[in-house]
């Protein structure tokens, strides 16, 4: 149904000539502004538009209505006012030149225009936010899905209201079409709504006990039969969804415009104009002599053209309201306008109603008129009488060339369709004129049946006493009935829909409304065919071929809306018998409308109303659709992140058993898992390029550990023990990070590696109050306060060594004293930082020496997996191929012993990354042993694996180009069994790995920070200190260290050693 414009302001007194006797009528507004500015219509009355019309064509993309918006600004006369140029399209504006006052009347035009603008934005949105809050209900089950399909409608209705009559007139046209298209298209959706509420909402009635009557009526009969037969009741189901709509759109004007369809004034409909003639004069044979109500059929003659066209618009409203369902309104219209014969002839029987539902039973009542006709008459005599008079009287109105209305009126009452069709011009009107004339046949079908039935019965008795009712047998045929009439009746419901597709049968209109989206979508519903509307909706939002990208949408919003909405509801809202026809599509393609739907809600920064969906969503899909979120604002505000984290906790559960449904801790798992991942890095040059990109990729590893340290609402069940379930799980994934940040910063600049630093950042305030049992997580703990107080004394170092390449810049004859002294109190506490941590005694750092490890009666392996890039010794990146991996896999067999390679099975694989091309993928496997896998790891070195992917990293292999490094970036060490199969983390391994890199760096940074203070001859103690701690067996620090280092400590211990026997000297010539 179309809504007619909003009118200019309405005075009842000021009535043209046509206008006295019918207030209300369709009018071309006189004036752009709605009556229903300055008071609110809905709670979504803030979008205001401009309405201009109704003679909107639907189209299934808006793209489409853009193209022919563009082609009708473009053919605008260019002669045009300033102003008119400036309300289609503010960009022309500046382009011409005019007076200062006109620039700023055109930007407070503009200004205005930007504030509606987001106005009407807001209100198209909050169809969004609305339809996630009424699902979530439903849901959680605060509310029946048959009612949320109720609501969905309302909120459809009121947002399009909101929009089309909330507009104060100053849009440009090209907003005004398209959110004039927009309200269209949400009372469309409306529609959509509706139906699926009446087709499998609305529920099945039963035949109220206290209202039958026996002998039984055609009334009782009619409605048992269209509650048993499924195609009866399915028409009653789309006529009562049709006059819905038509009664929704009757309030509606009503409400915009204050009058409505039957407003007359008393006798209105009596023909004043012929019988003023009439007592003038009578000699003209064209007009009746008569002025009964049969006078124009009697005597083939008219009235007076003004009483003809009076009655033609009474008729039209007649038509109207019996279009919505509303006899008696349409009876007391005719009765008001003096014509209470036309009024019997719309409903006999004193008033009784005869439509075959449950609610016209409880309205007539148990009144027994009908029953007191029948018993004398016959079950349905009556009814097929004024049923053939009907029909009668609409042949001979069209014979006669009488009144349109009229004749679809009384077809309306024949089930004529020949004669009904032609008044209809939309679709929702021919639908319901082939529905309800279709279920009207089938009634009388059925009654004559049943009277046929009841005739031959009485036969048999009535025999025996020499009577016969053959006669009335005979009227109560069926076949009676005009067979052109039964011809005009669909076979069956695609028949039906069949010709609303033929401009043969139906008006031009009806046949091109078909090709709409949401008539599509209702004739699909009233089919019952769910797999092919879940195609067409699929087919309608999904990307093109073309585009590869399934992130973005290329249909409209508010179809993608529709369409996931619609999804859920067949899900929850259909019995599973039902579901069975369509299981499949409606779980597969549903997921990818439901998964669509949520990355288009992200992408417009709707992050609150995702969980609803995605909880819904296959268990794969769901986890897929989390991680994408979360990655991509991984670099948002905290607010934004805490939004996402919020709705993993509260729509998905924590853990499950159930492995059909995702949980949120298989969420982190793979964001934390992804997060190490290597990624494709732009090709570097220098080492300096080489640090900063592993800073920079360190910095996203570590930025994942904040969903961890969120605090999980108090809502949630258990809210304590998940707390302490991600704190524990931060702790261990920060170690690993830890572990592979100390790996890719030895380099020996000032810049800090900030991934550390912001890991430590994020676990600072939640490791003030833990909340786990410390002796759970006692390993994890000690390994995080190792990991804090290494970087630590990283990070005095690297602030003295900014501080020694500040001085070195400057002249020493400039230098102050302070800036000596400050880089002199940075090396010292420096070197105070990094002694207290290599002297511990006890419990040296990273110890792994009295973890045990597994003690099997099977073989067991070790691995270790590592991603690296090779560095030249001038710092340049090396491009690996297969001739390096190849050399490379030598070497590093070459860094052991032959014995250890086949007794511990050694095995070495390298392979370009296939992820970056930089990069290269090292795995290394062999057999535990005691000390290495097994029982006691006493060497606290991290074994085999440990001493070949060190010489590596270090560039001592014996057999590769000499001085390339591998700088690692990610490093993982696993148990695996016989078949390949990981069983657990061997961290002993990778962090004996950290021992043999941190710990000899760390020792010759201190060797360095005591050569630059010698430089100044300042000679301390802790230089006598650090040959100790590596000459002596009690610290097992010597073997960790590789032949380079040995050398460059030698080094570093020579220049001391030079700088002291200086100071020794000049001592003795001081003396």
């Amino acid at each position: 149904m179309e809504i007619d414009d909003a009118p200019s302001n309405f005075d009842p007194q000021d009535l043209s000539s046509r206008e006295q006797y019918r207030r209300y009528r369709k009018r071309q507004s006189t004036s752009n502004i709605s009556p229903l500015v300055g008071h609110s219509v809905s709670k979504f009355s803030e979008a205001r538009l401009l309405y201009e019309g109704n003679n909107i064509q639907r189209r299934p993309n808006t793209a489409l209505l853009l193209e022919e918006i563009k082609q009708e600004v473009d053919n605008f006369d260019t002669d045009a006012s300033w102003k008119r140029r400036a309300s289609i399209d503010s960009h022309a504006v500046s382009e011409v030149k005019f007076g200062d006052s006109l620039r700023q009347g055109v930007s407070h035009a503009l200004k205005i225009g930007k504030h509606e603008d987001e106005a009407l934005l807001e209100a198209g949105e909050s169809t969004f936010t609305l339809f996630a809050s009424l699902l979530d209900s439903a849901l959680q089950g605060l509310m029946p899905f048959a009612d949320l399909i109720l609501r969905f409608e309302k909120a459809c209705r009121s947002v399009s209201e909101s929009i089309r009559y909330g507009s104060t007139g100053r849009h440009r046209v090209v907003e005004d079409r398209i959110m004039q298209q927009k309200a269209r298209l949400l009372l469309d959706e409306a529609a959509s709504w509706s139906l699926l509420w009446y087709l499998f909402g609305k529920g099945n009635e039963e035949l109220p006990g206290n209202l039958l009557v026996t002998p039984t009526t055609s009334h009782q009969e009619a409605c048992r039969f269209v509650m048993m037969d499924h195609t009866a009741q399915l028409c009653l189901r789309i006529v009562l969804w049709l006059e819905g709509l038509a009664s929704e759109s009757l309030d509606l004007a009503k409400k915009v415009r204050g009058s409505h369809v039957g407003s007359y004034f008393p006798n209105s409909g009596v023909w004043h104009h012929t019988q003023r003639y009439l007592k003038k004069m009578s000699g003209d044979p064209a007009i009746v002599q008569h002025m009964d109500f049969d006078a124009s059929t009697r005597e083939v003659a008219q009235p007076i053209l003004d009483d003809k066209k009076q009655d033609e618009l009474l008729l039209e409203d007649v038509w109207t309201l019996l279009r919505a369902g509303r006899l008696e309104e349409a009876c007391e219209l005719c009765r008001s306008a003096g014509q209470p014969w036309r009024a019997a002839s719309l409903c006999p029987f004193g008033g009784f109603d005869h439509f075959p539902s449950v609610e016209a039973m409880h309205k007539n009542g148990k009144t027994r008129t009908l029953q007191a006709f029948e018993l004398e008459s016959g079950i349905g005599h009556q009814w097929r009488l004024w049923r053939w008079a009907s029909y009668c009287a609409s042949e001979k109105i069209a014979e006669q060339d009488g009144g349109r209305y009229e004749m679809a009126v009384y077809a309306s009452q024949s089930s004529n369709l020949r004669r009904l069709l032609p008044i209809c011009t939309d679709w929702e009107s021919a639908c319901w004129a082939m529905a309800k004339s279709w279920l009207d046949v089938q009634v009388d079908s059925v009654l004559a049946q049943f009277q046929q039935a009841r005739l031959e019965g009485k036969q048999f008795g009535e025999d025996i006493n020499g009577s016969s009712m053959q006669g009335l047998s005979s009227t109560a045929s069926s076949e009676n009935w005009p067979c052109h009439v039964l011809d005009q009746q669909p076979r069956d419901l695609p028949a039906l829909l069949q010709k609303l597709h033929s401009s043969e049968v139906v008006h031009e209109a009806v046949s091109r409304a078909c090709e709409e989206q949401h008539r599509q979508i209702e004739m699909n519903l009233m089919l019952g065919d769910m797999a092919h509307l879940l195609e067409l909706l699929w087919a309608w939002i999904s990307p093109s071929e073309d585009d590869q990208n399934i992130l973005r949408p290329h249909g409209d919003p508010e179809m993608l809306r529709f369409g996931a909405h619609v999804v859920l509801v067949l899900r929850n809202l259909l019995d599973d018998d039902m579901k069975d026809a369509f299981k499949e599509k409606l779980t597969t393609v549903g997921d990818l409308i439901l998964h669509m739907y949520a990355m288009y809600l992200f992408s417009k920064q709707h992050e609150e109303l995702v969980g609803v969906y995605a909880s819904q969503l296959a268990r794969h899909l769901c986890v897929d659709l989390f991680v994408e979120m979360m990655e991509l604002r991984l670099n948002s505000s905290m607010h934004v992140k805490y939004k996402l984290f919020l709705l993993g906790m509260e729509y998905l559960p924590f853990s499950s058993e159930d492995d059909s449904k995702a949980c949120f801790e298989d969420i982190l798992e793979r964001v934390l898992l992804r997060s190490r991942e290597t990624k494709p890095s732009k090709p570097v040059g220098k080492s300096s390029d080489v640090a900063e990109e592993h800073r920079l990729q360190s910095l996203q590893k570590a930025m994942v550990i904040q969903w961890l340290c969120f605090t999980p609402p108090s809502t949630i069940r258990d809210v304590e023990v998940l707390s302490a379930k991600l704190l524990m799980r931060a702790l261990m994934h920060s170690n690993t990070l830890f572990r592979e940040f100390a790996l890719i910063s030895m380099w020996r600049v000032p810049k800090m590696p900030i991934g550390a630093h912001m890991l430590l950042s994020f676990l600072a305030e939640p490791l003030k109050q833990p909340n786990f049992d410390e002796d759970d997580a006692s390993e994890d703990l000690l390994e995080f306060e190792d990991w804090r107080e290494y970087y630590a004394c990283d990070a005095t170092y690297r602030n003295w060594l900014k501080f020694e390449l500040e001085n070195a810049a400057i002249a020493p004859a400039e230098l102050s004293s302070e800036e000596k002294d400050r880089a002199a109190a940075a090396a010292l506490e420096t070197l105070d930082s990094s002694l207290s941590l290599l002297l511990r005694e006890g419990n040296p750092w990273l110890n792994v020496a009295h973890d045990r490890t597994y003690d099997p009666t099977e073989d067991m392996y070790i691995e270790l997996h590592a991603t690296a890039m090779l560095c030249l010794p001038a710092g340049e990146c090396m491009l690996p191929d297969a001739t390096s991996c190849t050399t490379l896999t030598s070497a590093l067999y070459s860094s052991v012993s032959e014995d250890d390679v086949l007794k511990r099975q050694l095995r070495v694989d390298v392979a370009v990354s296939s992820s970056d091309n930089y990069c290269i993928e090292v795995a290394l496997h062999c057999l535990a042993v005691n000390g290495d896998g097994l029982g006691l790891h006493e060497a606290n070195d991290g074994g085999l694996l440990a001493t070949v992917i060190a010489a590596g990293f270090k560039g001592e292999l014996n057999r590769f180009q000499p001085g390339v490094t591998m700088e690692i970036s990610r490093l993982d060490a696993w148990y695996s069994s016989e078949d390949g199969s990981f069983r657990s983390p061997a961290n002993y391994i990778v962090k004996g790995l950290c021992r043999r890199c941190c710990l000899p760096e760390l020792i010759l940074r201190c060797m360095q920070v005591s050569v630059s203070l010698a430089e100044t001859h300042d000679l301390k103690d802790h230089h006598n200190e650090l040959i100790e701690l590596v000459a002596s067996d009690e610290y097992g620090i010597l073997h960790l260290f590789s032949q380079h280092q040995l050398q460059e400590f030698l080094l570093f211990e020579r220049e001391f050693s030079l700088y002291r026997m200086e100071v020794e000297e000049e001592s003795v010539v001081d003396t």
